[in-house]
């Protein structure tokens, strides 16, 4: 490996592991209008960025079961359930962590994510995270990917240097918010492209 480039650091959502609300909520509601119309109005991915914001549950949902009464039940659902909305890993990407972890390169996580919901979801997917040296979780910090901050704090607690460290993310804005922070920032379309470009870089075996 190049002396150069020492750190891998990875998005959570869409990059190791599927996420979407309809997961759970295609369970729940079985009209597929009504179920278009109820992810599209009420849990909304805005909606939900408050959780990754670091507001609680107890608070947004109060405030969206005032809206729509006749939802509260569904919207009650999404906090107890939210494991729901994270079916697995994405194709790949495990035997991807694994093969980085056992060639000796360190790995971080910045990950837009309710530090409620983080918790049991840490515990369950341990296999995977239990090779990771640190995680900054947005919801602890109360930042959110891409303020420059939040960058700032992960660069600073894992003890990175920036230009020696990949970032890898599914959000083009959160790439970019890396790249100016001087991350070797790489925008993930899936596992083959990903480990094509990480042997490029020299953190995989040719």
């Amino acid at each position: 490996m190049p002396p150069s480039i020492k750190n891998v650091v990875f998005d959570v959502g869409k990059v190791l592991y599927d996420w979407d609300p309809r997961f759970l909520y295609e369970r729940l509601i079985r009209d597929d209008r009504a179920l278009d119309a109820f992810l599209r109005d009420v849990v909304t991915h805005d909606w939900h960025f408050q959780h990754d914001a670091g507001r609680p549950f107890a608070e947004t949902s109060a405030e969206l079961i005032a809206r729509f009464p006749e939802h509260e039940s569904l919207i009650a659902a999404w906090g107890p359930r939210f494991g729901e909305t994270i079916p697995g890993p994405i194709a790949g990407m495990p035997d991807l962590v694994t093969e980085l972890d056992a060639a000796g390169v360190p790995l971080y996580a910045i990950t837009n994510f309710s530090g409620e919901f983080w918790p049991p979801f840490r515990v369950r997917e341990a296999a995977v995270f239990d090779r990771f040296r640190d995680i900054v979780v947005s919801g602890d910090e109360r930042l959110v990917k891409p303020d420059p901050a939040i960058y700032a704090r992960a660069i600073r607690r894992f003890g990175i240097v920036p230009g020696e460290s990949v970032f890898i993310d599914d959000s083009p804005a959160n790439v970019a918010g890396a790249a100016d922070a001087g991350l070797i920032a790489l925008h993930f379309t899936g596992a083959p492209a990903l480990r094509r470009d990480l042997k490029r870089l020299g953190l995989l075996a040719g």
